[in-house]
């Protein structure tokens, strides 16, 4: 492992991850999935989404699942063997693959909803209060000015789809796609969920009547919160496929243990 005086360089073992990181990265890994899951699970109830005050069988959505397609405003979508689907005769939004529980049970789906939404609150306000406390957000995940440059991004938007990752020094710190894209995990997708799942509750509405007015009303907070729950969805996905084309040994080792082999320069 590299010393504290000299620079690191590709080949090197640094450390990359602190403890609370990696701490609630998997917490909060674990509490999003099976959100997720159970979420389908819950929407399955009523494949549509509304905006507004409007959410009655006979309202017009802007999203819907029927058999075998998807509607989103005017726009339909086939969807055969994918997406409203009838297991065992009963038609779903969302098939039994990627739902919790795995056969129709509303009231199940909500139990682990709620269940996991403390394990994903909770160890947030505390990630949260942790990260600010000790600069985290500010020296790790804040991009600079120069960063947020056009020509910055793209060049790195055109490094990754070259499969051209940092090496050496370069890659024990967050580039711009990283940052941006944690940042608005962080600070706008979670959130988001969390305060729109609120709105839905008849309890909240009664006691901060002002969640109503802040989302445009309980079916425009659903909507935003399914909105922003494919957002987590989409994040976890491009996430995963770059950690397996980034070397999944060296990432998974590095939120694990915290140290992380720096990647060796094409020429070394």
């Amino acid at each position: 492992m590299t010393s504290d005086r000299q620079a690191p360089q590709g080949g090197d073992l640094v450390y990359r991850h602190r403890l609370p990181v990696r701490l609630w990265h998997w917490v909060n890994a674990l509490s999003v999935i099976v959100m997720l899951m159970s979420g389908l699970m819950i929407f399955n109830a009523h494949p549509h989404l509304y905006w507004g005050a409007y959410g009655a069988n006979s309202n017009y959505s802007w999203l819907e699942i029927t058999p075998g397609h998807l509607r989103i405003g005017a726009l339909l979508i086939p969807t055969p063997g994918i997406l409203g689907v009838s297991p065992g005769g009963r038609f779903v939004a969302f098939p039994p693959l990627v739902t919790i529980p795995s056969s129709y049970n509303l009231a199940h789906a909500r139990e682990w909803h709620l269940a996991f939404a403390w394990a994903l609150v909770v160890p947030g306000l505390l990630y949260l209060a942790w990260g600010f406390a000790r600069r985290h957000f500010r020296r790790d995940l804040a991009p600079t000015l120069d960063e947020l440059k056009p020509s910055h991004v793209a060049h790195d938007i055109a490094q990754h789809a070259r499969l051209r990752f940092p090496t050496g020094e370069a890659a024990r710190h967050y580039n711009i796609l990283q940052k941006l894209a944690y940042c608005s995990v962080i600070f706008l997708l979670i959130p988001g969920v969390v305060l729109t799942g609120l709105t839905m509750s008849p309890a909240i509405d009664a006691a901060w009547p002002w969640l109503l007015n802040v989302f445009g009303g309980r079916q425009s907070a659903r909507s935003i919160h399914f909105l922003c729950a494919m957002g987590l969805a989409l994040f976890i996905l491009v996430h995963l496929v770059m950690v397996l084309l980034a070397g999944p040994i060296n990432e998974v080792r590095s939120m694990i243990t915290g140290r992380y082999r720096l990647p060796r320069e094409k020429s070394e």
